[in-house]
């Protein structure tokens, strides 16, 4: 620990530390958290600034001449950093005036201890700059098992230009997820940032997080298609506005696996994907060989392909089943279309855009691709470490 009371800054010199003139009694006792001359301080515990007397007037903390994020209580007697990269060298500059007026000025160097073990992420979606739909969640990789998920979901912010309720979701020791509440997507039309203050966050033994990360996209208009399997029918919405419609042929279903009619299209709220322009369609997610004809083996070059699902459905065009389009489900899962409305729709949407079907025996897995809002709020957000809800405005 550094503590100091001086009047200013240089002068003699006791221990490596700079402490100026002789000691004033009217002037504030400054306190810097780790002490000048640490080599192996703690990057999860930061650096605290306190100040006994007096308040505190100024508190800078540089790495490589860059500041360092950090927060002044409301009586200004204390400042704490965030947390601190390992590995590096920090100095500190503080300032602080008694009620008498008398200054104190302290100045310290220290560094971290490095980390035996890196947490990166190596993964990040959406893409930067992306223009997504009003369902895109964003969904964080990392490069090694998480294991104390508080503090990294802690160092983890999003922030929109139009305020959102949303909640992060451990899917695994890996993989985090953040969405909007049931009910609820984002904003159209606004820009959406997400960062990770990882770097000296302590995620598990010996493990720390070197770097930050951020990702910055944009939500586009709002496109929202409801998909009847019933009436054979496809509406999409622009922004809440009809803008086209066109007959479908769904899954015809007839194949149980497990207790799941695998042929039907799940009812359910979907979100795209991607697209594939061909996508190439085999048998062999259903464990036939393509050659064999005789047990429903195929394989089909698609164009015009918008994925919504992990279990392989999509929009797409499907010429040779134009007859049964708005009249009879034939399809193994996918959504049938006519040529110029799948071209239309591959066209039109975004990854992230609700695709909402109904009438469907089959359930939608939460889990089935991007179908996070099957799953109901509150076990949403049990699923956050920190057990709570994140407003982004």
């Amino acid at each position: 620990m550094l503590l100091l009371t001086t009047a200013c800054s240089g002068g003699d010199e006791d221990n490596g530390v700079t402490v100026g003139e002789k000691a004033d009694a009217q002037a504030p006792q400054v306190t810097i958290d780790p002490g000048n001359g640490n080599t192996k301080a703690s990057p999860e515990k930061g650096v605290t600034v306190t100040a006994a007397g007096g308040k505190l007037d100024k508190v800078t903390v540089t790495l490589k001449g860059k500041p360092v994020d950090g927060t002044m209580s409301a009586d200004k007697t204390n400042w704490k950093s965030r947390t601190l990269r390992p590995g590096s060298k920090y100095q500190v500059n503080a300032v602080a005036t008694s009620p008498q007026g008398k200054s104190s000025t302290v100045y310290a160097t220290f560094a971290t201890h490095r980390a035996p073990r890196e947490l990166e992420i190596v993964d990040i979606t959406p893409t930067k700059n992306e223009k997504v739909g009003v369902g895109m969640p964003i969904q964080v990789v990392f490069n090694q098992e998480v294991g104390d998920k508080k503090a990294v979901e802690q160092a983890l912010e999003v922030k929109s230009t139009k305020p959102a309720t949303g909640a992060w979701y451990w899917m695994n020791d890996t993989t985090v997820i953040f969405r909007t509440k049931n009910g609820e997507y984002w904003q159209p039309n606004q820009r959406v940032s997400f960062k990770a203050k990882l770097a000296g966050v302590k995620s598990g033994k010996k493990t720390y997080g070197t770097s930050d990360y951020s990702r910055g996209f944009r939500v586009g208009d709002s496109h929202i298609t409801h998909i009847s399997t019933k009436a054979k029918k496809a509406i999409a919405k622009e922004n809440g506005k009809k803008v086209r419609s066109w007959p479908i042929s769904a899954g015809k279903g007839g194949r149980v696996v497990n207790g799941v009619d695998t042929f039907l299209t799940a009812s359910g709220i979907h979100l795209t994907m991607g697209k594939e322009n061909p996508a190439i369609m085999t048998s062999e997610w259903m464990g036939v060989d393509p050659e064999d004809k005789a047990n429903g083996g195929y394989k089909e070059v698609i164009p015009w392909a918008v994925r919504i699902s992990s279990s392989g459905e999509f929009v797409h065009e499907m010429a040779s089943t134009v007859w049964a389009q708005g009249r009879q489900n034939v399809s193994h899962g996918c959504i049938n279309s006519p040529p110029k409305d799948a071209r239309w729709f591959y066209k039109w949407s975004y990854r992230g855009d609700p695709v909402i079907v109904t009438g469907s025996k089959r359930e939608l897995e939460w889990n089935n691709g991007w179908s996070y809002h099957e799953m109901s709020w509150n076990r949403w957000v049990k699923g956050s470490a920190l057990d709570r809800t994140v407003t982004t405005g």
